[in-house]
């Protein structure tokens, strides 16, 4: 076999785990460094499920970020243990971390997801949300405070929503990769298909449109999937723990589901880059989120 060219070795390739407790702005901060949505966001916590991969590929390095769900100690259920479980395993073969915190105040809930890196984890932190942070001075304090706490790489400020700073912590991440060359094309930005994609947007708009109850006994399961013509033609099935909450979501004469539906169509339009015809039933199915079997089915 070949030596690999010069400018084959300088080329940097890795993977990078997204963690923090919940509502910190992980996937904002994931979607806006790929350039696109692939993971779901809203403003409740929580709202990400599934270890989800974004990937971001410069001149000189492919980043391949994994998102987590956020740790949390609040709930328990199989769902929510599953969630954690997969917060701890993301630490397993990836290359650095970038460990998302609050800009301006750091919570118990901060100091239990570090807690639970590794001794020898490269982390570098973003501390996020910077533009609104009204006391910039602020920032200093809380940077020490963090720095006392394990031996990070770098404390970056940055704001995911406004694209401030992303490009420093690029940079900061590059130089924890190892040499090698891409594993994904330049054009690609997540490795989960559009089946998946499809049914996170769905419930992403049920997180984002409902109070505070019912997005969380629910989840979304794709019965079909099919691309005719150009035209992805899918249908999909809502379920929820109980006979109210299935009111509720649907609305008054659909039109709750319907506006769901609608927002999330166009969401897979822009992403796919077609037409999408979507349809979508509303069924109860009562303890769902303790059930196995159900849990494996839909990917948890």
């Amino acid at each position: 076999m070949s030596e690999p060219t010069a400018a084959a070795a300088a080329f940097r390739c890795g993977h990078v785990a997204i963690v923090g407790r919940p509502n910190v702005g992980k996937s904002t901060l994931l979607n806006h460094l790929v350039g696109g949505k692939v993971s779901i966001t809203s403003r409740k916590a929580q709202t990400t499920r599934h270890r989800v991969t974004g990937i971001v590929t410069t001149a000189g390095a492919q980043f391949i970020f994994v998102d987590t769900p956020g740790f949390q100690t609040r709930h328990r259920s199989r769902l929510n243990e599953r969630m954690n479980k997969v917060v701890r395993q993301s630490f397993a073969g990836i290359d650095a971390v970038v460990a998302v915190v609050e800009a301006g105040r750091t919570t118990d809930a901060d100091r239990a997801v570090i807690a639970l890196f590794p001794r020898g984890a490269r982390v570098v932190v973003a501390l996020n949300k910077v533009d609104l942070l009204k006391d910039k001075d602020a920032l200093l304090p809380q940077m020490a405070a963090l720095a006392a706490l394990f031996p990070f790489v770098a404390i970056v400020p940055v704001s995911a929503e406004k694209d401030r700073a992303l490009d420093r912590l690029l940079a900061e991440l590059a130089a924890l990769l190892p040499e090698g060359p891409p594993v994904f094309g330049d054009d690609e930005i997540t490795d989960r298909d559009e089946r998946f994609l499809a049914a996170e947007f769905i419930r992403e708009k049920i997180f984002r449109l409902l109070g505070e109850e019912v997005p969380y006994a629910t989840t979304v399961g794709i019965d079909s999937f099919k691309e005719e013509g150009g035209v992805r033609r899918i249908q999909a099935t809502v379920y929820v723990e109980r006979d109210n909450q299935r009111g509720i979501l649907v609305g008054e004469g659909g039109s709750r589901m319907k506006e769901i539906a609608s927002r999330a169509r166009t969401d897979m339009e822009r992403l796919f880059g077609g037409p999408v015809f979507l349809e979508v039933w509303v069924r109860v199915k009562a303890g769902w989120s303790d059930d196995e079997g159900m849990l494996k089915r839909f990917g948890y």
